[in-house]
């Protein structure tokens, strides 16, 4: 490639950026639900005409693989000399498309310039309601995807502009909340008509074939600037192990991922057909989840500011196993899958740092979904809004060199908080706790991230709750020498006579007054806590994030006085990292 040519490539790869970036904007500001408007729980892209992606703007990680797979099962179905301008195409079938789980729409629209189809441009969200024995969907008892919600094939959701009613009618019948699910579809095919008017208009200025050539330009070079970094990395090979609590349904049986990670020259290979078989419950996820999931490990290792495009899934490969949980065989159930996207990614982090050193680092807390259906004999319940969902992590794993994040988002959901005046305004709750938990981010040379806690007052009847956490009983591991986070929780009124929930609970009937406490867990840290500076510490305690009391029995660090306020007594410091404490955590209440 030319110097002209280099620089060409890089201001289409940029305009097409841009496009995402606006397709994501106006879904944000379309979006009828607080799942798409406040965390963001979505995704845009474009295609090029042979499927593969063009370009994504990352806020959900997990869709560079589900958007290629969408289309593909689009494809399947509707040959490319069938589609006209003005076509849209819906896909949720974990089985016949890409998405993660039932609730995540996929809309794919064709895009051209005159008559001749010149890509596509596609949108992800997750849906607040598509009907199924719980409100939200997400029931984390299902045994079988008929038993979260509605299944949709590929199929022609609008021609020439206009919807189709028929299956407007059929989605709106399976929702408790079809105002708001019919409100996201429709922002998500407008998305999808700005991104095609923009892409058309961006072929025109360049030429299409200039257009196409440059992207597929982009795709090549992020694959060969990956296969880049691997070269530098020593040969060799590297396994690695993360377990789930429990699927949801035989509660008391872990389910193990296993990988071995392969390395020579260029050449990386993910085999994961040691994990387990597929799991009863809906922990399942499916290989095009898999392989985004490599993917995104790999990005965040090597250029978190590398363009993503379907060149990255060119660079590796992936090895599952038909009937396992990471290749699950219709109808296994999967709507409670983000756990072992986080056990995944764990595991391949753990792997590579066996290959590249840099590459350590502790487990994050992984993800959560809290959901509240509203009572259903509110006055016209269904032209509002019905169900409550939020989703949340915790505390990120310490890496070699820096602390954790307290209260963010880990790994592949990269969504936000949903604000406290936003979710008491639109729904019958009262947010009366907000606020990181002290000593539960692992300790170590870098201290893991701190968990939080969130407490729920019902302010109406009958309200259901569904949680779908994780980590509750298996903690973020620490590594090298690291200790690990504080486990997740999750109460009902836990200030009287408290009923502690699975991590994988459905279902759950409150009534007004009743109080819900989620505890997140920590991230795990990284080295030896006694070899963690002091300064640090003292201001870990000073600003609440550690207690006294821990930074004395597991850091071994002592206050002049016995007061943080006044320093750190360096001597006494000294003496007491001399000998190993004998308490290295601290019991948190």
């Amino acid at each position: 490639m030319s110097a002209l040519d280099a620089v060409s490539a890089q201001i289409i790869g940029a305009s097409a950026a841009g496009i995402v970036r606006e397709m994501q904007e106006a879904l944000f500001r379309t979006g009828y639900s607080t799942i798409i408007r406040e965390s963001q729980d979505a995704s845009c892209a474009i295609l090029l005409p042979d499927g593969t992606l063009g370009a994504q703007h990352v806020v959900l990680p997990l869709h560079i693989g589900a958007f290629p797979a969408s289309l593909a099962g689009v494809l399947a179905r509707y040959p490319r000399e069938e589609m006209a301008p003005g076509d849209a195409f819906l896909v949720n079938s974990p089985y016949e498309g890409g998405s993660p789980h039932a609730p995540d729409f996929a809309v794919l629209m064709p895009a051209f310039l005159g008559e001749r189809l010149i890509g596509f441009t596609a949108s992800i969200a997750h849906k607040s309601d598509i009907g199924g024995p719980v409100p939200g969907s997400c029931s984390g008892q299902a045994r079988e995807v008929f038993n979260e919600g509605l299944q949709i094939p590929p199929v022609r959701i609008a021609a020439g502009g206009t919807i189709n009613r028929e299956i407007e009618a059929m989605i709106r019948a399976n929702s408790r909340a079809p105002e708001l699910v019919m409100g996201d579809v429709r922002g998500q095919i407008g998305c999808c008509e700005v991104g095609a008017r923009r892409f058309a208009a961006t072929a025109e200025r360049y030429g299409e074939a200039t257009v196409l050539s440059a992207l597929q330009l982009l795709q090549q070079a992020a694959t060969a600037r990956l296969k880049a970094t691997f070269a530098e990395w020593p040969d060799g090979v590297a396994q690695a192990e993360r377990a789930l609590e429990s699927d949801g349904v035989r509660k008391d049986t872990p389910v193990a991922i296993r990988v071995r990670a392969a390395l020579h020259g260029e050449r990386l290979v993910f085999d994961f057909t040691a994990s387990d078989d597929q799991a009863a419950g809906p922990a399942n996820i499916r290989p095009p989840t898999v392989r985004a999931a490599c993917a995104y490990a790999l990005i965040a290792l090597t250029d978190p500011r590398q363009p993503v495009n379907g060149g990255l899934l060119d660079a590796f490969e992936v090895v599952t196993r038909p009937g396992s949980v990471l290749d699950p065989r219709f109808p296994a159930p999967m709507n409670t899958y983000n756990a072992t996207v986080h056990a995944v990614i764990n595991a391949v982090f753990e792997a590579l740092a066996g290959l590249a050193p840099e590459a350590a680092r502790a487990d994050g807390s992984d993800s959560r979904s809290l959901l509240f259906g509203l009572p259903a004999d509110r006055p016209d319940p269904r032209a509002r809004a019905y169900v409550q969902y939020e989703i949340f992590a915790g505390g990120t794993g310490a890496r070699a060199g820096l602390d954790g994040l307290t209260g963010s988002h880990v790994n592949q959901t990269n969504g936000r908080i949903a604000p406290i005046e936003v979710i008491e305004t639109e729904f019958p709750v009262r947010i009366g706790r907000f606020e990181p938990i002290p000593d539960s981010g692992g300790a170590g040379t870098f201290r893991g991230g701190l968990a939080f806690r969130r407490e729920y007052e019902v302010l109406a009847e009958a309200m259901r709750l569904s949680v779908r956490s994780s980590k509750h009983v298996i903690p973020p591991q620490g590594h090298a020498g690291g200790e690990p986070g504080r486990c997740g929780d999750a109460l009902v009124n836990p200030d009287a006579d408290a009923t502690r929930l699975a991590a994988r609970a459905s279902d759950i009937t409150l009534s007004r007054g009743d109080v819900v406490r989620l505890d997140t867990p920590g991230g795990g840290g990284v080295g030896d806590p006694l070899a963690r500076d002091p300064a640090a510490v003292l201001t870990d305690v000073l600003d609440g994030y550690v207690t006294p009391a821990a930074a004395e029995a597991v850091y071994g660090v002592r206050f002049r006085d016995g007061a943080p306020a006044k320093g750190i007594d360096e001597a006494a410091t000294q003496a007491a990292r001399r000998v190993e404490p004998p308490a290295r955590r601290v019991a948190v209440t």
